[in-house]
């Protein structure tokens, strides 16, 4: 009577099918506790905003259906277009200011120079340090009359403006705020500034490049991935701005730093419009969403990764 033995190759897949089925298992097993979490506390209420936006709800009462009343009605809403449009003017100037300072900040920290790392936690410490406290330190410091910035001013003889309590300066006020943060910012330039081959300054300097042209040619190309990031993330930041605003202003003087997350929370937590609010948080991602999309498509023709283009 033969007996039939399975074969070598036979055993080995069986085993590796066996393997890979319980590394499988395993994976999902560790992830279960982030992929409930995202289903329960992510994707799920993102999935309610969208069904609730088609709908008028003030929490009280069920939800009545609408189709795309909020939409409609978000058209005709000047409260709308003036958050969008502060909100967009925020982005437009604290985002690039952000960048710059936080770039300068990263450049001279790249130094050479004795006492460099207490002087890069003096920077970054502001950054850390945050929330109403801080905002509360920045009215003090913008009040017209007893305020830090206008006693400053006031010594070289120059009136001060009444910052945050004027509809003219209540937003440059903001965007001169969000500075305090910008040693987040330079951490992430000193990252790409270290990245930088020193051989391609040496080079640059054989050729009789001046430091600003190395700056030019060398840095500012070597550094455009790091441009890109903060980029991207400082946009996205701006355009969620809503906390300042709060504490500090609630949206005026004359709705002049109305956010549209602070529009949309007015809506939500004050007026109990929740249909309304979820109708504006779905245009706000989509705002993002986009203009995200095209700093993402042109980057292909500004961003500069070292191996990709020879």
């Amino acid at each position: 009577m033969a007996l039939n033995f399975p074969k070598t190759g036979q055993i080995h897949v069986r085993k590796v099918w066996t393997q890979s089925r319980r590394e499988v298992a395993a994976f999902y097993l560790l992830i279960s506790p982030w992929l409930l979490g995202f289903l329960v506390f992510v994707l799920g209420p993102m999935l309610a905003s969208l069904v609730l936006s088609f709908t008028q709800w003030d929490i009280l009462t069920p939800p009545q259906w609408i189709g795309l009343g909020n939409y409609v009605k978000m058209m005709q809403d000047p409260l709308f277009w003036q958050s969008l449009k502060v909100s967009m003017l925020y982005a437009v100037m604290a985002v690039p200011l952000g960048l710059i300072v936080s770039l300068g900040m990263a450049v001279l920290l790249n130094q050479n120079v004795r006492g460099l790392r207490l002087f890069r936690t003096l920077f970054y410490l502001p950054s850390v340090v945050s929330g109403v406290a801080v905002m509360i330190l920045w009215l003090y410091i913008f009040n017209p009359d007893i305020g830090l910035l206008n006693s400053f001013l006031g010594d070289f003889g120059i009136k001060g403006p009444a910052w945050v309590f004027s509809p003219r300066w209540a937003l440059p006020s903001m965007v001169i705020m969000s500075l305090w943060g910008a040693g987040g910012g330079m951490l992430i330039w000193l990252a790409g500034l270290k990245g930088i081959p020193e051989y391609l300054y040496e080079a640059a300097k054989i050729d009789g490049a001046s430091s600003r042209q190395r700056f030019r040619y060398v840095t500012l190309p070597m550094l455009s991935p790091t441009i890109f990031f903060n980029l991207i993330t400082g946009m996205i930041g701006a355009l969620q701005a809503f906390s300042q605003a709060y504490v500090m202003t609630n949206g005026g003087p004359l709705n002049a730093t109305l956010f549209l997350n602070l529009y949309l929370f007015n809506n939500a937590f004050v007026d109990f419009n929740m249909g309304y609010a979820s109708a504006l948080a779905w245009v706000l991602f989509l705002i993002i969403l986009l203009m995200s999309l095209l700093v993402i498509r042109s980057s292909s023709m500004w961003v500069y990764y070292e191996g990709e283009r020879k």
